[in-house]
């Protein structure tokens, strides 16, 4: 098993917002981005969360992220939006358009908002939760760098490109979906380089098209596989029309790569947000009732062979967020590896981050 260490929410916290303090951002926004970061840890989606911060670091001190930037509303109408980032640090600029599509789905009952010049959001999952927190339906996506091949083609065709779906429930957590639409996100390829494993053969195809399990050659030359073969394409597609040609957004081949890119060059990533409010269309205390018989029903079904629970989406990570806000975060070897590096860069004291070994 990898070495963990149990960090506290309020030092992780502290930590990270010193380390965007030090690149020139504001106080407001570097809280929102670290929020982003922290809870995407606390959940346990490790591949996501301040591990990255490092690299959104550099970016911000290089120039392809503009610490000072202003995300803002260019155009808009009754129940749409589209926001320009600015090149700021991208989840400040998710943050803005999932609370502009709320606050325009409040009025009109169901809202999109794009948003371009970004970069990489963090994990998809957070900005339909903040929806499901105000009672209502939250999507959102984002469309990346290709380094997806699709079928009957060979080479990068598409990126990752990630859908996040949530949905307000009453007693229960939300229901949160959060997929890459490829077989599995790509940090998690380069989370099984830096630990020096081998990937299953499911993931990722050479540059002739076939199997490796090797995942050392992605993504310079191989490619991911779309999750369902054509289903995953299809999405994946879907997903980059409303993130990059509807927001005005870079699109397929122009956006940059925010890992391996020049990092005084912004990526140009773009996104999409969509909300429904429920409660224009039905109560929402019925329909929150409504959504925890059908959880409950769900989870008393009857189990396979050798199972013991059935797990609604996004469970198994509100579980972990409870344990670690008592227990700590437990911070993986190369989560805490990257932040002590960052510490390194910036001059900072890590000693904040030291917790229990486990």
């Amino acid at each position: 098993m990898t070495a963990t260490t149990r960090v506290s929410q309020e030092s992780l916290e502290t930590f990270c917002v010193d380390a965007l303090l030090k690149t020139g951002m504001r106080e407001g926004d570097a809280r929102i981005a670290v929020d982003v970061l922290v809870t995407t840890d606390l959940m346990g989606v490790f591949t996501h969360g301040t591990k990255n911060l490092q690299k959104y670091v550099r970016r911000l001190r290089a120039g392809g992220l503009d610490p000072k930037a202003t995300p803002e509303v260019v155009k808009q109408g009754p129940s749409w939006a589209v926001i320009d980032g600015h090149a700021a640090l991208a989840m400040v600029t998710a943050c803005l358009a999932m609370k502009t599509a709320i606050a325009k789905a409040e009025a009109t009952g169901v809202a999109y908002v794009g948003a371009r010049n970004s970069g990489h959001f963090g994990a998809a999952g957070y900005y339909p939760l903040m929806a499901a927190r105000a009672d209502m339906i939250g999507l959102s996506m984002c469309n990346d760098v290709p380094s997806m091949t699709v079928p009957g083609a060979r080479g990068h065709i598409l990126g990752t490109n990630p859908l996040a779906i949530g949905i307000p429930a009453g007693q229960e957590n939300p229901i949160l979906l959060d997929i890459a639409m490829s077989t599995v996100a790509g940090s998690k390829v380069y989370q099984a380089i830096s630990q020096g494993r081998p990937i299953p053969n499911t993931w990722i195809v050479d540059g002739d098209g076939l199997p490796t399990t090797d995942g050392s050659v992605y993504p310079h030359s191989a490619s991911m596989l779309p999750m369902a073969g054509h289903k995953g394409y299809g999405i994946a597609l879907f997903i980059e029309i409303l993130s990059g040609l509807v927001s005005g957004a870079c699109c397929r081949s122009e956006v940059g790569s925010w890992i391996f890119g020049d990092p005084s060059i912004p990526t140009g990533h773009g996104h999409a947000f969509v909300v429904i409010n429920v409660g224009a269309i039905e109560p929402i205390e019925r329909f929150k009732d409504r959504v925890d018989h059908m959880i409950r029903e769900i989870r008393e079904s009857p189990k396979a062979k050798g199972s013991e629970r059935i797990f609604m989406p996004g469970e198994m990570e509100f579980g972990r967020m409870e344990q670690a806000k008592a227990q700590g975060i437990p911070l993986p070897s190369d989560v805490m590896e990257s932040l002590f590096a960052l510490a390194e860069e910036l001059g900072l004291d890590a000693s904040v981050l030291s917790g229990s070994k486990t």
